[in-house]
Parts: C-alpha cells; sequence; structure tokens
C-alpha cells in the first residue's frame, strides 16, 4: 500500500509544489493538506497519516511547537520544510533534537527541483525509520587516555546523522584522532551544525577550508554547497574542496571523500552511519581493500539503514557496531597498539 503524506504549509504554492512531486510517485498517496497546526492535528486524526511534511513558520502555531507536541502525543515520522537563513537553519536543526527524521529547505531563486528533487524517496524512507523520541537520547562521555597512533578518521552520515553525529563526537576527547565527515545537507544548515557542534563537543570543530592543516584534535565537516570534501593525503595531510557535479545523487558525497584517501587507505578509519541510500558503500569497499578499518552502525541504532546496510552487504565495512559503541570502537583502531577487531 502507498505510504499516506499529509502536507502541512500555509504558503499554498509550497503545498502545490510537493503535491506535484509526490504525485507521479506510486509509492505515495497525498490523503490531505493543512493550512496551520490546528487543521493539522483533526486531518492527523480523521486520516491516520504515515508520515507529515510540516513547514517550520505558520500563523497561530509555529512549526517547532507543534512538533514538539506531536512528538509527546503522538510519536510519528515528520520530514520538515525550512528555509535556509539562519534563523531557518537553527530551526530545522532544533526540529531535528525535537525528533523529526530530516528537515529540507525550501526552494530559493527558483531552485524547485534541487529542494525536493528528493522528497518522495525521502518520504518513503521516513515513513519507515526508526523515530528518535525527545528525552531517549543517547549520552556518551568523552574516553580518556588515549593516545594516537597516527590513523586519520573520515565520517559518512545522511538521514538521521544529526542526532548521530553528536552522539558520536561526545565520545571524542581533546586530542581525537583528525576527523573529517561528509553529512548530507544543505549549505546553510551545515553551518549552524558545525556551530551546534563546537558548543557540544571536546574536539576543536570546523566547517572545512580549502588546504586547512588536518591535525589531532580537529574534526572538520563538509561545508557543501558546490563543493566535495577530500582529503589532500601527504605527509601533512589537507582538507581539499573541490567544485563539482553531485555524485551518485550527492554533494557534498562519501564516496568523493573516501575515494580521495585510497594513497593513505592504511592509516584510515572508514565509518558509515545511518542514511538511506548507498553513498559511501563503494568507496568504503575501495579503502577496506587497500587496508583501511572500516565500520557501519547497526540496524537497531540507525534512523535509516540505508547506507550502513549497503556497505554490510557488499563487505565494505567490517562489523556493524551500535551508535553508543561506535566512538569507543573508533577511538580503539586510532589507539596505539590497537587492539585487533
Amino acid at each position: 500500500m502507498p505510504k499516506r503524506v499529509l502536507i502541512v504549509d500555509d504558503s499554498p504554492t509550497i503545498r502545490g509544489l510537493i503535491r506535484a512531486v509526490l504525485a507521479p510517485d506510486p509509492r505515495l498517496e497525498v490523503v490531505g493538506e493543512a493550512t496551520n497546526p490546528y487543521e493539522a492535528r483533526e486531518l492527523i486524526k480523521a486520516l491516520h497519516p504515515d508520515v507529515l511534511t510540516l513547514d517550520v513558520e505558520m500563523p497561530r502555531m509555529n512549526g517547532l511547537a507543534f512538533l514538539e507536541k506531536l512528538m509527546r502525543l503522538r510519536p510519528m515520522p515528520v520530514v520538515m520544510i525550512s528555509s535556509q537563513t539562519q534563523n531557518g537553519s537553527r530551526a530545522a536543526l532544533e526540529a531535528l533534537a525535537l525528533g523529526a527524521v530530516e528537515c529540507i529547505g525550501k526552494p530559493v531563486s527558483g531552485g524547485f527541483t534541487a529542494a525536493f528533487g528528493s522528497l518522495a524517496d525521502l518520504l518513503v524512507a521516513a515513513a519507515g525509520a526508526r523515530l528518535r523520541l525527545p528525552g531517549r537520547r543517547l549520552r556518551v562521555a568523552p574516553a580518556t587516555g588515549f593516545d594516537w597512533n597516527g590513523r586519520i578518521v573520515l565520517i559518512g552520515s545522511s538521514t538521521g546523522g544529526v542526532d548521530a553525529l553528536e552522539t558520536l563526537l561526545a565520545g571524542f576527547p581533546e586530542n581525537c584522532p583528525p576527523t573529517l565527515i561528509t553529512q548530507h545537507m544543505p549549505e546553510g544548515f551545515l553551518v549552524s551544525f558545525a556551530k551546534r557542534l563546537a558548543g557540544r563537543i571536546a574536539p576543536r570543530m570546523v566547517l572545512a577550508r580549502e588546504g586547512e592543516p588536518l591535525v589531532q584534535g580537529m574534526v572538520a565537516m563538509a561545508p557543501g554547497g558546490e563543493t566535495h570534501l577530500e582529503l589532500a593525503p601527504g605527509l601533512a595531510p589537507r582538507c581539499r574542496l573541490r567544485r563539482g557535479e553531485k555524485v551518485g545523487g550527492y554533494r557534498p558525497s562519501v564516496d568523493v571523500l573516501f575515494r580521495s584517501a585510497e594513497p593513505v587507505a592504511e592509516r584510515t578509519v572508514a565509518v558509515l552511519l545511518t542514511g538511506m541510500g548507498r553513498d559511501g558503500a563503494a568507496g568504503m569497499l575501495a579503502l577496506r581493500q587497500g587496508g583501511a578499518r572500516c565500520l557501519a552502525q547497526d540496524e537497531e541504532t540507525s534512523v535509516v539503514f540505508g547506507m550502513p546496510r549497503a556497505a554490510l552487504e557488499i563487505g565494505a565495512a567490517e562489523r556493524p557496531v551500535a551508535l553508543p559503541e561506535m566512538s569507543a570502537a573508533i577511538l580503539d583502531l586510532c589507539r596505539a597498539a590497537a587492539r585487533p577487531v
């Protein structure tokens, strides 16, 4: 049966765009539209949708207030639609913290296809996602006594990655191994996400810049936009930002990040976290064949078990690891005299 979608947005233009995108897809059925949270509440009771699209900014009650009530009283999968302004991107991250499965940016300057091109796939994945409810977030304390063995860490994540990365990086000590991250997220959201992480973790958290040295105690995230993040290998590894088209439908792409590290695979630990699709699986396989150590988040703790599943199915990842144990597993592989897996 098609997944039942309820569109909640005060803009008739946005509602029309969403309906037009979803109409040709047999996996989805738009069962109703609401212009505000009060209408949405009644339609949820009457229509029993499988998944909601929810605008952040609406009259009478904003989307965040409605989301908080919804996740507390009747938890269900929600995909938020937010502007990519500074305020909008902060609201998007708050929505993800409140339990939304994902947040996508509103179309800007005619960028309709770029904004909603993957919406159908996202809603299908969200309808079957494992919900993360407020108050049940995993807590991990920073590790102590870490002695680095020279390995570099590369991490890829997508849907559900905000919660997963916050949990994983909370376990990293101030002197963590140099770490590069590619998270599928609009450019404006990535800026706010990096700032959010910087105030919550022990290592130095930055958005990657071209040519920036990759040193111990540093975590650098792909800035998105028109570029992919790569590792520029050498005696002193650096961040490299390469302009290019989407790869496998993504920019930044996890596969691009992983493949850039093939020359130093033996000094690399690659990790795939929760996310829809297969981005990163092929790149991880190439790294493992070159001598890298490779881990994937397990199904039980993944919001969407797409990217990790793909890596495990093709033998790219050595084993699945539960999210609360992931930071320790990574640090063990990057610790002097690392224990075998």
